[in-house]
Formats: structure tokens, sequence, C-alpha cells
């Protein structure tokens, strides 16, 4: 009698999902204060963007985390010890090994309009990413993909050729798009490499949202 065949789920890629508790106030404050940053022209604009910046799009400077602002430094903690437990927990490391790991992160914000969109990109030099949604704009009848965090599936060609045998693949075995309708105080943390883009925003409110690179001293040395 044959064994029964053992399938394995190789190639994963993690996200990670968790939401800040309560995230009304936190939200109002910090969106508060990058009304007062935009304010002021230029000066906290992103100088030197990576990506194709609309006028319907701003992005800020990478310092956000700089700023002592209370709702701020909230959501750094919020965020660094949630990337914090991604590494401890994927890597399996002990407290002794985590005591010898300093984690660094760049921190911006977006603020999207009507028309908006960032397209696809990766981000180079970190190994974790991680998307805050302060405000995820207004739904749009008819438009469910709009302003959706949409990231593309990092095995190349693996959709090239579909048919019966392997087209209603799902879970971890998916080869589609995998797209996030981002909720206020929702944080997603994803790796790094990964290919993403916003789809274009057709809401009248603003989309809010902050993006954080993280990455540490080469395996704790």
């Amino acid at each position: 009698m044959a064994l029964e065949p053992q399938i394995l789920p190789m190639f994963a890629t993690p996200f990670v999902v968790v939401s800040f508790p309560d995230p009304e106030r936190m939200n109002a404050g910090l969106s508060e204060f990058f009304d007062l940053l935009t304010s002021q022209g230029n000066q906290y604009r992103n100088k030197h963007p990576h990506n194709y910046v609309q006028d319907e799009l701003f992005e800020s400077n990478f310092d956000l985390f700089k700023f002592d602002q209370p709702d701020v430094q909230a959501l750094r903690n919020f965020i660094l010890q949630s990337i914090g437990w991604v590494i401890t927990k994927l890597n399996g490391y002990s407290r002794e090994q985590m005591d010898k790991i300093q984690l660094f992160a760049d921190a911006w914000f977006h603020i999207t309009e009507f028309g908006g969109y960032f397209y696809t990109h990766n981000h180079p030099m970190a190994s974790w990413s991680a998307v805050y949604c302060v405000d995820p704009g207004d739904d749009v009848e008819g438009k469910p993909d709009s302003g959706v965090l949409r990231f593309h599936d990092p095995r190349p060609h693996c959709n090239a050729y579909l048919d019966g045998g392997n087209a209603g693949l799902n879970g971890v075995y998916n080869t589609s798009n995998f797209n996030f309708k981002l909720q206020p105080g929702q944080l997603v943390i994803f790796p790094s490499y990964l290919q993403h883009e916003v789809a274009p925003f057709f809401g009248k409110k603003r989309r809010i949202t902050v993006a954080v690179n993280c990455w540490t001293n080469r395996y704790g040395g």
C-alpha cells in the first residue's frame, strides 16, 4: 500500500497584521500633526522620492520618528515593538540573542487625495517594512480597489500558465495578488523585498498612512 504523499509549503511569505487598541485618539493627533507639517510648504516634503509622486500625494521626509510629539512616539513604540516581536518569533531568537540586536528604522507619512496612487516598488536595504493606517479615506461605490495596498507574488512567472491543474490553488499556494483594504489602527508588517503598490484612490476624504523600514545590526553581532 502506497504511503500518502507529503505536501511541503515551501517558499512561504510571512505577513503580520496587528491593530493598535482604540486608535481614534492617537490617529486624530497624528492627523492634526501631519497637517501642521504639511502647512509649512515643502519643508517636510521628501525632496528625493524613489517613486513618482503626484500632486495628489504628499510624501514626508523619512525622519518622522525624530519628532517628540506624543502620538508619533506612541506609534513609534507600537510599530517597533511589533516588528521586534516578528523578528523574535520568526527567527526563533532567545532573549539573549535579541539583547544583541539593534533595530533601526526610517519612517514617513503619506497623505493621498483623489486620484493619488503609488506604483509598484519594494524597499531595498531593509529587512522588514510596515504600513500603519491613520485614515483609510472613504469607500467608493463601484470601486472596491480604491486605495488598496496591493502585494504581488514574489515567485517570478508562477502564474505564467494557468489551467485546470493549478488555477484553483488557494491559501499559501495562491498565485494572484493580495490586497489589504486598510482599517484605522491597522498595522501590516511584511518582508521589505516584496513588490507592492497603492491602487489609485478615488475617495473624497483623505487617505493617511505611515510607512516604516527596519533593519538591524548584522545577525546581532
